[in-house]
């Protein structure tokens, strides 16, 4: 299966996409997990990267692109690939439209994640990430054991510069401006399917194999 996942930040997409990516055996290409490892290691790549993310702003398309299109050419990709965070708009969709044709790849599917905007900032603000080996938390509904470790491998957990409430604010208002245009664009080729974002993780994940198998 060759199939991108769409929705606003805070929607679920990357827990579904690790998922799904181990059962499939293809490889989950997450482009936010991609820019902040660059961001850490302090290339200057990362780094001009970071000054977007850290005020919510798309990162430019050309090397968001660049990014992506290094990694498809890999050989695990060959049997298939799960896009998580990408493409985030018209352009940076045309522009991996004509990379597939040219790797002769095109997508099966593009799953939306539908949640609302108050869940949306509920998790996003609650969210706690390991330091060490990037596990994710949240205060409320996914704490860990113990105040600010990580319960894999003991490192500390901090909020993401990019989860501050006036961030996510901002980064939903960009979401909706330049990223929810891509629904259109998608329907139009018959590529979409839409679920609910909302419920249990085994919920929605049974609606994610269903949405990707095309049943309703």
């Amino acid at each position: 299966m060759r199939v991108a996942f769409l929705g606003p930040p805070g929607a679920g997409k990357g827990t579904q996409a690790r998922d799904l990516a181990r059962e499939w055996r293809v490889p989950h290409i997450a482009t936010g997990d991609m820019l902040r490892e660059a961001a850490a290691a302090g290339t200057p790549l990362g780094l001009e990267a970071k000054r977007y993310m850290d005020r919510g702003a798309l990162v430019p398309d050309d090397v968001i692109i660049g990014m992506i299109a290094d990694r498809l050419r890999q050989s695990d990709a060959q049997s298939g690939f799960l896009l998580d965070g990408f493409p985030r708009t018209i352009a940076q969709a045309e522009g991996l439209e004509r990379l597939l044709k040219d790797l002769g790849q095109p997508l099966d599917r593009v799953i939306y994640f539908d949640v609302g905007e108050p869940e949306l900032t509920r998790r996003l603000t609650g969210r706690r990430v390991c330091r060490a080996c990037g596990h994710s938390f949240h205060v409320v509904s996914n704490p860990p054991r113990r105040e600010g470790v990580c319960d894999a491998c003991g490192g500390e957990l901090y909020q993401r510069a990019d989860d501050s409430e006036a961030t996510v604010r901002n980064r939903l208002n960009v979401y909706r401006k330049q990223t929810a245009p891509l629904l259109d664009w998608y329907t139009g080729k018959g590529l979409l399917a839409s679920i609910r974002g909302e419920g249990t993780i085994e919920d929605i994940a049974h609606r994610v194999q269903d949405a990707a198998r095309g049943q309703k």
